[in-house]
């Protein structure tokens, strides 16, 4: 059964630990004149992630639907919510609408610019275009300039069946994380490119104050510093030896 937090105002984490991946699947919902959920997970959650939404809004006035990149726990349920909702839309990059959802949903999703602005009611959000961050030609991140609420997808990914909301050092989960993925078939997790620093330097200097990561809890705190220091461990383990 998934657990609800809200992490900021109106910002609320929805979250399943599955113990077979010793992992929680994380989606979060905006609610706002035009609610907007990020990450839908895989199909298999769909009736509990569903359940948890109702508890904050009417499924069917659900407005948007974003994502960083083509993956299940991404966006795998996205047929789901078009069936539920009249009216919800996509939102994704312009390489994400010509590859992959402008097949695949079956309503045509929103492209949107790299630093595109657009608004769900009270909440400004910023769309940014990070090609292979955290993977993914399509991969993107969103930034909700009214709350500070940077979501983050996979970057600050945590195993096990962690807190909501922590203030807490997380980099370290981070790093150990990646460490054991790199021991097994999960290894080269996220490549390391010739732009990855470029993107978590910008990614940054948004000053976002809350990282909320798709894997592990939501890191409330100074997240510029704290996205420079993952971006270090990603360079460490990922990048040129």
């Amino acid at each position: 059964m998934a657990t609800v937090t809200e992490i900021s105002a109106d910002i609320f984490r929805i979250s399943t630990y599955i113990p077979e991946f010793d992992l929680q699947f994380n989606q979060f919902l905006i609610r706002d004149e035009e609610p907007l959920l990020y990450h839908t997970g895989m199909r298999s959650l769909f009736p509990d992630v569903k359940d948890a939404v109702a508890t904050l809004i009417n499924p069917g006035d659900l407005r948007w639907i974003g994502f960083s990149h083509f993956e299940p726990d991404e966006c795998g349920s996205l047929n789901s919510w078009l069936e539920v909702s009249p009216s919800v839309q996509a939102l994704t990059s312009h390489v994400g609408a010509m590859v992959f959802i402008g097949d695949f949903a079956s309503r045509p999703p929103v492209a949107l610019d790299d630093d595109e602005l657009f608004s769900t009611g009270k909440h400004r959000l910023r769309f940014r275009h990070t090609p292979h961050l955290p993977h993914g030609w399509d991969a993107s991140m969103l930034f909700d300039e009214t709350s500070g609420v940077l979501f983050c997808s996979d970057l600050l990914h945590q195993t096990g069946d962690v807190e909501d909301k922590t203030e807490s050092d997380v980099v370290a989960r981070f790093r150990d994380t990646l460490m054991r993925y790199e021991q097994g078939p999960l290894a080269s997790y996220m490549p390391f490119t010739p732009h990855t620093e470029q993107f978590m330097s910008q990614l940054s200097y948004l000053k976002p104050t809350a990282c909320a990561t798709m894997h592990g809890s939501t890191y409330i705190g100074d997240g510029a510093q704290t996205l420079m220091e993952a971006c270090h461990v990603m360079a460490d383990i990922f990048g040129p030896k």
